[in-house]
């Protein structure tokens, strides 16, 4: 247990998500999954900095980052060299953000191999507004949402997945999603922050979700990918759910969110009742 609390100790208030960009440096097909392999790409980044934070993410149950899949076009066929692709992290902590930037400058080369497939580095996109993933937020402006939603559109962008009954379940139900993110928010968020315990009232009035596989040292996950649309009829549970519907952006939810699963985002009302 030491490891979480050296984490909870040192932990900052802001959120951050920070983008970065690689491009192909050899013609083939890359693996069908990097999860792996971006995860130790960024602990490297942090141990160069600082390698006592790295080691403690490493051995912490709860990590206070997310790491996206790699995205890009992944031609069929193979891709070229040059081809553009890009993965994100969202750190829960802001005091990771200086370990990550510094451990990404101090890098040798540009050069980099992705589970035996190499990459060029193209750039880091840390500031708000230089690319439509990367942003930042904070505790106190998300615990105090300027309107509060009774229905709330969340899309799941990768393979997602919840433990249930020492069960894996894959259909992202209210309760699961939402006790997800409070305990998460309540590890990572300052304690004047914390919210209290709710009963996740809230029907599921629409979705659209397909089951895939995502390949990882070991086996296979399966998650589902998709949007739900949740709806509260409880005040107070509505308020609450609308500060972790926000939060989901950086926290992402459920299961493995540091190896690719979970990455969450409130959706712009696809639904829409009739």
């Amino acid at each position: 247990m030491e490891p979480e609390t050296s984490l909870q100790q040192h932990k900052c208030s802001t959120l951050h998500s920070i983008v970065v960009e690689l491009a192909a440096a050899a013609v083939g097909d890359i693996p069908a999954t990097l999860s792996r392999a971006l995860h130790a790409l960024v602990l490297k980044w942090l141990a160069a900095a600082n390698p006592s934070v790295a080691e403690t993410i490493h051995a912490s149950q709860n990590p206070p980052l997310t790491i996206s899949p790699l995205l890009g076009n992944r031609r069929q066929g193979g891709v070229r060299v040059g081809d553009y692709f890009y993965f994100r992290i969202s750190l829960l902590d802001g005091a990771l953000v200086e370990p990550l930037m510094r451990g990404f400058e101090c890098s040798e080369t540009l050069s980099l191999v992705l589970a035996d497939f190499p990459f060029v580095l193209r750039h880091l996109y840390a500031l708000p507004g230089t690319h439509q993933l990367a942003g930042a937020a904070d505790y106190a402006l998300l615990s105090h949402p300027p309107q509060v939603l009774n229905d709330i559109e969340l899309h799941f962008l990768s393979p997602t997945s919840f433990k249930q009954n020492k069960n894996v379940q894959t259909f992202p139900l209210p309760e699961l999603v939402f006790n997800s993110l409070h305990r998460r928010w309540n590890i990572f968020a300052p304690e004047q922050y914390h919210l209290p315990n709710c009963e996740w009232n809230a029907l599921v009035i629409a979705y659209e979700l397909k089951t895939y596989a995502l390949k990882m040292e070991g086996g296979t996950e399966v998650g589902a990918q998709g949007w739900v649309y949740y709806r509260f009829s409880n005040t107070e549970t509505a308020r609450i759910a609308t500060i972790l519907a926000n939060f989901a952006f950086f926290a992402g939810v459920g299961r493995k969110t540091a190896m690719g699963m979970g990455q969450t985002q409130i959706g712009n009302s696809k639904f829409k009742k009739k």
